[in-house]
């Protein structure tokens, strides 16, 4: 049987009663056939495209929006965390405080970190502090009555036999009055609540600034917000901070009196104006600096 090379379609139009004859050879209608499978392949790949298209763009938005809320859920924890940083510093500062006031801290270091022997004493271990730590937290704990708290703040009485000692850091760094106070308080860059771990005095731009009390310098440097600072170590776990320096007149290693000059009023680190930021701290936990500066008059 021989095939056909065209095929012939006939139209009639029952309008106008005329009948039309098209003839469509054969190559024709392969190439249309072909062609339609073409498309509708084309289509399909299309549709399929444009499906995973939304498919991704919902997955993405969803991505997107779990994105930021783990941004919110970031930033409140590390609003959460400062907080709880800042309260436990305040803790332990308080801590540390009534249990140097009642006694219940043994001082095991002379002067100088030198023991009763004389002999140089070791550095306080992470465990040790650790057991200080739950210590404080015990006495605390079975203590509740034993701080009491007026407007001025903590009711201290001085550790017997250490208000005469050289020691002890009751001298005014410099000449001033204090315009911020230890505790809590609005930090004044950022407007939100910060843990203040000394007291601001405030003094004229290269004013003389003296050492509280007898000690070795550790340390002459720039260190970050506190600027040019001088830290003096008194011995029995008591060291002094002097911030905010415009220079320095000591060295480390120096052994320095009380009253001698160490420094100069500055406006060095985080600062609105020309101040001393001073620090006593006990064991490496800031303490109120009036429980000393309150019994002595600025100068004295």
């Amino acid at each position: 049987m021989i095939k056909p090379k065209s095929y012939t379609f006939f139209i009639a139009s029952s309008a106008q009663g005329s009948l039309r004859k098209i003839r469509v050879p054969l190559y024709a209608l392969h190439l249309l056939l072909v062609l339609a499978i073409v498309g509708g392949a084309t289509v399909l790949v299309a549709a399929g495209a444009y499906t995973r298209m939304l498919w991704k763009v919902g997955n993405y938005n969803s991505l997107r929006r779990e994105q930021d809320t783990l941004k919110r859920q970031y930033k409140q924890l590390q609003t959460t965390v400062k907080d709880t940083n800042q309260r436990l510093s305040s803790l332990q500062s308080l801590a540390t405080e009534v249990a140097m006031t009642y006694g219940f801290m043994r001082f095991r270091q002379g002067p100088f970190g030198l023991d009763d022997l004389g002999q140089v004493a070791s550095p306080v271990g992470s465990e040790a502090a650790y057991e200080r730590s739950v210590e404080q937290f015990n006495f605390l704990m079975k203590n509740p009555t034993a701080v009491a708290l007026q407007a001025e703040g903590l009711r201290l009485m001085p550790r017997p036999g250490l208000g005469d000692a050289a020691f002890e850091p009751s001298l005014w760094p410099v000449i001033g009055h204090i315009t911020g106070s230890f505790g809590e308080r609005l930090d004044p860059f950022s407007g939100e609540g910060a843990f203040h771990t000394g007291v601001d005095i405030y003094s004229q731009y290269g004013d003389a600034v003296r050492a509280t009390a007898n000690g070795v310098v550790v340390a002459v440097e720039p260190h970050a917000g506190y600027g040019r600072v001088v830290v003096i170590d008194h011995g029995f776990g008591i060291s002094t901070w002097y911030g905010h320096l415009s220079g320095f007149r000591t060295t480390p290693g120096a052994r320095v009196k009380r009253g001698d000059v160490i420094g100069y009023v500055g406006v060095s680190g985080r600062v609105t104006g020309p101040h001393v930021h001073y620090e006593v701290r006990i064991h490496g936990a800031p303490v109120n600096p009036w429980r000393y500066l309150r019994f002595t008059q600025a100068g004295d």
